[in-house]
């Protein structure tokens, strides 16, 4: 498709149309601009003057405040007077569900409304209902009869808005005629979209969050797809995924679904959902945007061929058909190789406690993490240990022939080196052949990568040394499926940034825009140099890049090897501490590998949000909590104080309980 092709070469920003929100200048061309929403009782005007202050102070263009009901939305007034008391005029947003005359207030007092068409008119009460077209279009009319006064305060007033679909918010009319799909959450943002155009308003913003980056991406994309399709145009995006949580994690899921999205060219401003203060959400937006209006190390563009036919579906996760090299590749979950090459002493049984291995001396036994790496890159191959069973080496081909231990290790070999070296010189189980994509000083000659199809022994290893490496990795990749090559394919990705939240962003930014699409059956990441020289001595590089690998194939759910939490990032809505709740569950559930657990602040998100999740903390009310197993809610009104306790008695009676070996 014309819009996707455009960006498969080389980063190229997709045009939009030009959205004014107070002044601020979004879509065509403009900078990709930075947001984020305050946590503040909206009635608590000085302290939400003082937390929108320190998120301007951080770098936020736009920052956003829940109106949810008509008292918070007259308040918009009084913060913004206070903020612009003290010298600042960044536009406000008010968030607003539920309630469509809080909309229409707020819409004369502040530069942008945020109105949800889950909920706008719709509510959710999760049934199943039965419409004829007839009946389908009544719903329509009636939506078009409460939407059309706010856009003609709109227009009044010169006030934005965006149509902000949440994947876990989808109405149940949508739902009964979409299902659980993105293709729903495209339609209820296009049925607003075709009232607001029939009024010729076209200062919106759209947005497709969801907390699954697959789900988001895929609904992002076809949004755009609809909109070109049906309007010849595309209105401003505003990325996000949504209850990403904190920490690594939180910041892993969010640059695996809006860093795929940003090497697409799409995305016109940014805001990262994490389980911390607002103001630290902006430094993860920049780190997000910064890689496209930089290169500070004059990266050059790879020469990728142009293609005109996608060979996969962009809309969908289906894997890359590969054939299994021992457990590289088929149907195995994808493989994850820790560069030791660059460790400073002599590989002992402690070094491998950082990829998830861990030695008892008086046992004589190995402790596998459930992140463990499955292998190890190293120079100097002969170990003076016994491996546990599941890990084995990878090493340069001139030193495999000298390698004592061969049944454990294997070669890697450049495409030139394996192609003339003979059988002796090969192992018969697997070989790792480098393959640098689209290199314009040594380009690869894809027929001769063509001549290892019918080899079952070779596992094919992609990397890139230009700015445009996602993209020339993800074309190597359709090459392939071209050809019909088969073999399977190990992701090469070295980082050239500085800090540990930039090296998180560009691993989960370009590896995980590659697993979305399909194309991954292993990782391998590494530092550039002189990247390595500026971590800390605290911080352990080989854990670090394991952590990393683990996080994204877990984000991008090609990989489970940990508990996966569903955590809103608070806001005024939020009815208990939901930093401090949150580290509660995550400290005593941590080891339930593969289940997924949502914490939500209300009620307005969070059972939708939670559609996939086997277990659900919300609140409920002041000090409540109301618990669920699945969509079905089990207790209700349970006191915050004994609510943490209360769900973990809930997975236990719910036999989804394995005690922690420590």
């Amino acid at each position: 498709m014309e819009y996707y092709a455009a960006s498969l070469t080389q980063y190229k920003r997709i045009p939009t149309l030009e959205v004014n929100v107070g002044g601020l200048l979004l879509g065509n061309g403009h900078p990709i601009r930075l947001q984020t929403m305050t946590t503040k009782d909206t009635m608590d005007t000085e302290g939400s003057v003082a937390e929108t202050i320190r998120c301007i102070e951080a770098g936020a263009e736009l920052v956003r405040i829940t109106a949810p009901s008509k008292k918070e939305a007259e308040n918009l007034a009084a913060i913004r007077k206070g903020i612009e008391a003290q010298g600042y005029n960044v536009p406000l947003v008010a968030d607003i569900h539920y309630t469509p005359n809080a909309a229409e207030i707020a819409a004369q007092l502040i530069q942008k409304v945020r109105v949800n068409p889950g909920n706008y008119v719709d509510k959710k009460k999760f049934e199943t209902l039965t419409y004829t077209d007839e009946d389908y279009q009544e719903e329509l009319d009636r939506i078009a009869k409460k939407f059309i006064p706010l856009i003609n305060i709109c227009k009044e007033h010169h006030t934005a808005i965006r149509i902000g679909t949440n994947h876990g918010s989808l109405s149940d009319r949508i739902m009964s005629r979409y299902g659980d799909t993105h293709n729903g959450m495209v339609e209820s943002a296009m049925e607003f979209l075709r009232i607001a155009r029939s009024q010729d308003f076209h200062n919106l913003v759209i947005s497709m969050k969801s907390s699954n980056p697959q789900v988001m991406v895929h609904a992002y994309r076809l949004l755009v797809k609809t909109m070109q399709e049906e309007f010849g145009v595309i209105y401003p995006l505003h990325l996000g995924v949504t209850e990403a949580g904190d920490g690594e994690d939180g910041r892993i899921k969010s640059a695996v679904g809006i860093g795929t999205l940003l090497e697409d060219g799409l995305g016109d401003t940014v805001r990262v959902s994490l389980t911390e203060n607002p103001e630290f959400e902006i430094p993860v937006c920049r780190d997000l945007v910064k890689r496209y209006e930089t290169n500070p190390y004059n990266l050059t563009e790879a020469t990728v061929p142009t293609i005109t036919a996608l060979p996969y579906n962009p809309f969908e996760y289906k894997r890359r058909s590969s054939f299994a090299v021992e457990n590289i590749g088929g149907t195995q979950v994808p493989v994850v190789i820790a560069d030791f090459s660059k460790f400073p002493k002599d590989i002992n049984p402690e070094s491998l406690q950082a990829i998830g291995y861990t030695y008892s001396a008086d046992l004589d036994k190995w402790q596998i993490a459930d992140a463990a790496a499955d292998y190890i890159f190293t120079e100097r191959p002969d170990l003076s240990f016994a491996l546990p069973g599941t890990l084995k080496v990878f090493t340069w081909a001139s030193q495999w022939q000298q390698c004592a231990h061969k049944e454990q290790t294997f070669p890697v070999f450049l495409l030139e080196e394996y192609l003339n070296a003979t059988p002796e010189q090969k192992s018969s189980r697997i070989n790792l052949v480098m393959v640098d994509c689209y290199n314009n000083e040594f380009p690869v000659n894809m027929d001769d990568v063509a001549l290892l199809k019918e080899d079952e022994t070779v596992v094919l290893c992609l990397s890139c040394e230009h700015k445009n490496a996602m993209q020339a990795i993800r074309r190597m990749c359709m090459e392939l499926m071209d050809r019909q090559i088969h073999n399977p394919v190990v992701i090469m990705n070295d980082s050239y940034w500085a800090t540990l939240d930039e090296h998180l962003i560009h691993f989960a930014t370009e590896c995980g825009a590659l697993l979305i699409d399909g194309f991954g059956d292993g990782l391998s990441l590494g530092l550039k140099p002189h990247s390595y020289k500026t971590l800390t001595s605290e911080h352990h590089l080989e854990k670090f890049l394991n952590d990393a690998a683990f996080g994204i194939l877990q984000a991008t759910r090609t990989r489970i090897s940990k508990t996966e939490y569903i955590s809103c990032p608070s806001c005024g809505r939020t009815l208990f501490d939901l930093q401090e709740t949150t580290a509660k569950i995550r400290a005593a559930t941590h080891h339930l590998k593969g289940l997924k657990i949502g914490v939500m602040g209300c009620i307005v998100n969070g059972p939708g949000e939670m559609a996939d999740a086997d277990f659900g903390y919300v609140g409920s009310g002041v000090g409540k909590i109301t618990l669920y197993k699945g969509q079905e809610v089990v207790k209700r009104n349970v006191d915050s104080e004994v609510a943490v306790d209360e769900l973990i008695q809930l997975i236990k009676d719910s036999n989804a309980w394995v005690d922690q070996h420590i």
